[in-house]
């Protein structure tokens, strides 16, 4: 005789799983949504100066920057150019777990500020969210260096096919007006973040 319940696992199952996704896709939603968010409100705004509060190297007003530049871009070219990598490498992140997306966030946010702060050319304002895309795709490769298993490879693996060049150049000082130091500082959180979360990134 089958015991009352045995069968509604799979639908817990499924539904476990919807869940997930839901909570993921909110989630990604809303961070993405907040800079767009704020981009909208600085066009509309003009006079709110937004932008003047990026990072500024090694001034000491310039440090709120770190928190605030992911949110501030200069232009529809700039954030649209980030959205996709915030969206395709922010997804990735999350998986196995939500708290990953959020270490490997708080490293690129970190990582990509503190550079730009220390590296970056006198008088300048350092603005976007490139620097978490690059924090993404480093916690992404990384992930698989730490954990080994047979998705994280992969998926570091396609990182590095899909945006490794790009992140390469993009890393150096070869572009005026390209925030080289938050780039490679994204990146270098990305790794850090890996490293010192590598426990809980193995499902």
């Amino acid at each position: 005789m089958s015991q009352p319940g045995v069968s509604f696992a799979p639908s817990r199952a499924a539904g476990s799983f919807v869940d997930q996704l839901k909570a993921r896709v909110v989630l990604l939603a809303v961070f993405v949504g907040s800079i767009w968010a704020t981009f909208f409100l600085s066009v509309s705004m003009p006079f709110l100066h937004l932008n003047r509060h990026g990072v500024v190297p090694r001034t000491l007003s310039g440090l709120q920057g770190i928190l605030f530049a992911p949110w501030l871009h200069a232009g529809l070219w700039h954030i649209t150019a980030n959205t996709g990598g915030l969206l395709v490498l922010g997804w990735l992140t999350m998986w196995p777990r939500i708290a990953n997306f959020w270490q490997a966030t708080a490293g690129a946010i970190l990582g990509a500020g503190l550079c730009a702060w220390l590296l970056g050319a006198p008088y300048s304002v350092h603005i976007g969210a490139s620097g978490v895309v690059f924090g993404y795709a480093g916690y992404l490769v990384a992930r698989g260096v730490y954990t080994r298993s047979i998705i994280s490879i992969l998926v570091a693996l396609f990182v590095a096919s899909s945006y490794g060049l790009s992140m390469l150049l993009g890393a150096l000082p070869l572009y005026p007006g390209v925030s080289w130091p938050s780039h490679l500082g994204g990146a270098i959180g990305g790794i850090i973040a890996a490293r010192l979360s590598r426990q809980s990134l193995r499902p």
